[in-house]
């Protein structure tokens, strides 16, 4: 079959190759000059092995551990105190372990996998109408996909997610975070550098992460940011869909949305090139997980800031899923 994907992210790029791999015609509109995400943290499950399993090779550190600072109520609410002396400090272990891998490599490799397959990827090709000529069409084209609001669909919620770097090396084997009212602070350790940054509302995010930044002396290199989109968003229509973040496919705890968004897109190889089953297994799927998730986090949160002493100090969780 002839199928345009819009949006040359990971995910995009992964259905490229898997459907030219099976002997479709697959071409790749990318609005960007070049391939790779600039921003993303590419803190990463196990389970990307699953899926390429190439990627092992560009594995920068591995994390089996995150702590996260809980401020007090008070704290939480003024939005100043960040990173002075937690209140309570727990240690939430993975059952799987996690990768930081530089998502502009992982990018580039699965644009040779692709290419090599077959696919057609063509570059600084900005889509503003879906698509008229291929039998189907997948959006792959992230937080702002122009493919959803052509086909007139609700807007996902979105969160700021901003990063920076810290020219300083660490391969500590964990993750520290700092929860804000709607997101959290983070440190992730990559082996040769450092990394800082934020997922809030928009209207919080830059005011959160400059007071964080000074408050803590930290002077950072490559500051950029983007939008994050979350909530599944999938249309009931046979020959057009939307996948990754572009359907609001992100984890509702963390923003992060790689292997999510690879699982999303074997739910449309394993159902293609029936989208209406797609769409109704992959509410199946996610949907309870997302509840879940929000459920959880949200209960975290209250007692985290309210009642920390009721959570458990250490605990074991499976990152990409909570259970």
């Amino acid at each position: 079959m002839r199928v345009a994907i819009v949006g040359a992210g990971i995910t995009g790029l992964y259905l490229a190759w898997k459907l030219s791999e099976k002997g479709h015609q697959v071409t790749v509109f990318e609005k960007r000059e070049k391939i790779g995400k600039e921003v993303c943290s590419g803190l990463l499950s196990q389970r990307i092995l699953d899926f390429i399993p190439e990627s092992k090779n560009l594995i920068k550190n591995q994390i089996e551990y995150c702590l996260i600072h809980l401020p007090s109520e008070s704290e939480a609410r003024e939005e100043v105190k960040l990173l002075r002396t937690p209140k309570r400090t727990l240690k939430i272990k993975f059952s799987r372990k996690f990768f930081v891998i530089n998502h502009n490599e992982l990018d580039s490799l699965v644009f040779n996998l692709a290419k090599k397959a077959g696919a057609n990827i063509i570059l600084n090709h900005k889509i503003n109408s879906i698509p008229s000529e291929f039998d189907k069409v997948i959006g792959c084209d992230g937080a702002l996909s122009q493919i959803r609001k052509n086909l007139g669909l609700k807007e996902p919620q979105f969160y700021l997610g901003i990063q920076g770097f810290l020219l300083k090396k660490d391969d500590s084997n964990f993750v520290e975070t700092w929860p804000t009212k709607s997101g959290f602070l983070w440190k992730i350790p990559r082996g040769r550098e450092t990394e800082y940054g934020i997922i809030e509302k928009s209207y919080r995010a830059k005011k959160l992460f400059k007071e964080f930044l000074n408050k803590n002396n930290l002077s950072l290199e490559n500051i950029k940011s983007a939008l994050i989109s979350q909530g599944l968003i999938i249309p009931k229509n046979q020959n057009i869909t939307l996948c990754g973040e572009a359907a609001g496919l992100t984890k509702p705890w963390s923003g992060g949305g790689v292997v999510w968004g690879l699982m999303a897109a074997d739910i449309i190889l394993k159902n293609f090139p029936d989208f209406l089953k797609y769409q109704k297994e992959i509410k199946i799927f996610f949907l309870p997980k997302i509840i879940f998730s929000k459920i959880a986090k949200t209960l975290v949160y209250f007692f985290g800031f309210n009642f920390p002493w009721f959570l458990p100090k250490d605990f074991t969780i499976e990152g990409d899923f909570l259970l």
